[in-house]
């Protein structure tokens, strides 16, 4: 006999329907399971026979052939367990097939017929959610976050063990769901910039940044505060919205990075890899491949600290994504997409010994030893960066001094920030703010002094209107050109 079962797969963080067929043939006793299964779905028939067998079904001796279609496309994790055992019990007459028809089905078995999470069910319920009459079966582990569909609610079903969905299944009915709570908790949480004493040159570069989503680069010598103002950053970012807080979501899913408790929505991420990470670690790949780093900080922060350390190869690649804001995995049986629009915060030191520009350390290196050094930043990727600035050590004195002024406070920073947002977001598709005649002339001799690209003019351009945005002014003036400026013409050549 014959039965079919509607599943799904995620390429990249976006699903597609799989049709799982069953064939009971008479014959001896064998599983061939087809359509490009690769080695977790081979083994399913393992875990398939033991949770049948344990949940008290019969496995007939039969000839059992599972196809997987469409049969051209790739079929990656342990998903497919659950529709597989759903399929057999109705080829083999244990189960009546008119009562998966409306269902779309996905989970990995137990050998005991426990039912598991499996990655990127967020995008499996975005999928569903645009049929109005389909429902969703969705493990436990995973309710949390098929739970953020609204349209989807009432439509999903979710049992712990595979003996209990079959008894649901034939009766008919359509059990209680527990709905988890999301429990939101800030970015974070602990870290603040009024912590940071000192450094307003370079915080005020981090809350421009932050306004208008620029990469930015800190240059410094050790223990100047670099790591500790980066850090800070996402405590002046705005909050996700619901698609960007689901966006964000999907990507962890699939990584696999999705814990139970997580606050839902989540706070934007910061990513901060170690500087040996590996090409496929950075920007996602693998056999079968899978998100980077910098998928992985969608629409947070990627903070590559020590980031002149990083392989050449590593810092290159990110040269794409910096501009598409998504990173495109090729190989040789599918194409995979996984979104990568992130601030990139750098973070190095000007010379090899770590005090060029330091007036308290003299520096111990060679003009050609510090330019060797400043070469592992290519000029294509430092044309991609739009805020050079240079963070000087804060003089023990002012550290110690108890009568210090306190420091501004992350939440008044991020009142600004997103009040220029805000004036961004009003004019997203409309005119372009105009250019006072005196701050292009300044931009134009500056670009012709400095020999600029067209990318670093326009880049330049962008800062200077971010920073008019948190001014408050409609139009690009003079000295937020001349600002912009100094964000870009500060180098660790200055430094030296």
């Amino acid at each position: 006999m014959h039965a079919s079962v509607r599943s799904a797969a995620v390429n990249g963080i976006e699903a597609s329907e799989v049709i799982v067929e069953l064939d009971a043939a008479m014959g001896l006793p064998s599983w061939t399971i087809v359509g490009l299964p690769e080695n977790a779905v081979k083994e399913s028939r393992e875990r398939v026979h033991a949770a049948l067998a344990n949940s008290a079904f019969t496995v007939p001796a039969r000839r059992m052939t599972v196809n997987l279609a469409p049969a051209d496309t790739k079929k990656v994790g342990t998903a497919f367990d659950l529709p597989i055992a759903l399929a057999l019990l109705a080829a083999t007459g244990q189960l009546d097939p008119q009562v998966l028809r409306d269902l779309v089905i996905v989970g990995e078995l137990g050998l005991d017929g426990a039912i598991r999470g499996v990655r990127g069910m967020l995008s499996i319920a975005r999928h569903v959610a645009r049929s109005p009459s389909d429902r969703l079966f969705v493990p436990h582990a995973n309710l949390g976050e098929a739970t953020l569909m609204a349209p989807l609610v009432e439509r999903l079903v979710s049992c712990a063990t595979l003996g209990t969905l079959v008894a649901v299944l034939r009766a008919g009915t359509r059990p209680p769901v527990d709905m988890p709570t999301h429990d939101a908790r800030p970015a974070n949480e602990g870290l603040d910039f009024a912590e940071v004493i000192g450094q307003f040159a370079a915080k005020r570069a981090l809350e421009v940044a932050a306004a208008g989503g620029h990469n930015i680069m800190l240059l410094g010598p050790p223990g100047s505060g670099k790591t500790m103002l980066a850090r800070r950053l996402p405590t002046i970012l705005p909050s996700l919205s619901e698609d960007e807080a689901l966006d964000v979501i999907a990507v962890q899913s699939v990584a696999g990075l999705l814990a139970p408790d997580t606050p839902l929505p989540p706070p934007r991420p910061f990513r901060a890899p170690h500087h040996t990470i590996s090409y496929a670690g950075l920007i996602g790949g693998g056999r079968y491949p899978h998100p980077g780093e910098a998928s992985l900080a969608h629409l947070g922060v990627l903070f590559l600290d020590e980031l002149l350390e990083f392989s050449r190869r590593a810092l290159e690649a990110l040269r794409q994504p910096l501009e598409d804001g998504r990173v495109v995995i090729t190989r040789a049986q599918r194409s995979v997409t996984y979104p990568a629009r992130f601030t990139l915060v750098g973070a190095a030191n000007p010379c090899p010994c770590g005090h060029a520009g330091d007036p308290a350390v003299p520096c111990r290196c060679s003009m050609r030893d510090v330019h060797r050094y400043q070469a592992r930043l290519s000029g294509p990727l430092a044309d991609r960066i739009d805020m050079h600035v240079f963070v000087a050590a804060v003089p023990i004195q002012d550290l110690a001094a108890c009568a210090a002024p306190t420091p501004e406070a992350s939440e008044s920073i991020r009142t600004r920030v997103e009040a220029a947002r805000m004036l961004q977001r009003a004019r997203h598709g409309g005119s372009t703010p105009p250019v006072d005649a005196d701050a292009r002339d300044l931009l134009v001799q500056a670009a012709t002094r400095y020999k600029f690209s067209a990318r670093v003019y326009h880049r330049v351009l962008r800062v200077a209107r971010t920073i008019a945005d948190l001014a408050g002014v409609t139009a690009i003036n003079r000295p937020a050109v001349a600002e912009a400026l100094r964000y870009r013409t500060v180098t660790t050549e200055d430094a030296v």
